[in-house]
């Protein structure tokens, strides 16, 4: 199953307007993510955008962009947008939604989401590192709650910006990775916003409503994502680090 890789990008983000063309070490972050997205070397890549700003910035870092509606409820939604303008004929059996907010996503990150469909049952793969303790209660970092079912490996029950589960024991933080088979995503987008989805703002328990199986790998760390001013500030210190 051949996949293709879609970066969704909006320019209206809530908590922070236009961080796809926030500069990171001289480059604007869709830049980051594009180059990530690349080196991993597993299949096609695209950024889908509301942005002829955010277009530009992709075509101007050597990759390849389309243009989507603007009224999309979530970046899943949008990615299947682009994947159906891109690739109507249905040749790529997955297609990766990696999140615009991830400039430092680690080395084999999407080749492992990808894995997880190796197992028939998984109907969405994604990923998942140990959440370092000043996270806990900060509802900008998203919480999977799961079984482990193998090494590195859980079946996701949950998603949650609150702290979860209680007790003593490790928490997860998840990252913005979803590798769906192609007909996952039709499913996907084709369900109206659920009730959970709206409550924690978090697009992946649609599908956990839904029925869907969502298994994660588990990484050694998630790196900085950049969803607040102050994950910018973490990420230009993390790229000033990388120049030394």
């Amino acid at each position: 199953m051949t996949p293709l890789i879609l970066i969704p990008a909006r320019i209206g983000s809530a908590r922070l307007p236009a961080k796809a063309l926030a500069c990171i070490g001289g480059k604007p972050l869709i830049a980051h993510v594009l180059e990530r997205a690349l080196e991993a070397s597993v299949g096609r890549v695209a950024v889908a955008t509301d942005s002829g700003e955010i277009a530009a910035a992709a075509r101007a870092a050597g990759g390849e962009a389309v243009m989507t509606r603007g009224d999309h409820a979530c970046g899943s939604d949008r990615v299947f947008e682009a994947a159906s303008v891109l690739d109507p004929e249905g040749r790529y059996g997955v297609v990766v939604n990696l999140q615009g907010d991830q400039p430092f996503l680690p080395t084999g990150a999407l080749a492992a989401a990808l894995a997880l469909l190796e197992d028939e049952t998984v109907h969405i793969g994604t990923l998942a590192a140990p959440m370092a303790a000043e996270e806990a209660d900060d509802p900008n970092a998203v919480k999977l709650v799961g079984s482990r079912i193998g090494p590195r490996r859980l079946r996701a029950l949950y998603f949650t910006r609150a702290r979860a589960p209680h007790g003593e024991g490790p928490l997860y933080h998840h990252l913005g990775v979803y590798a769906f088979r192609r007909a996952a995503l039709a499913r996907f987008a084709a369900q109206p916003v659920s009730e959970l989805e709206r409550r924690e703002r978090l697009e992946q328990l649609r599908a956990l409503e839904d029925g869907m199986r969502i298994d994660a790998a588990e990484l050694d760390n998630a790196g900085v994502s950049v969803d607040t001013p102050r994950d910018l500030d973490a990420a230009r210190d993390a790229a000033a680090r990388e120049r030394q």
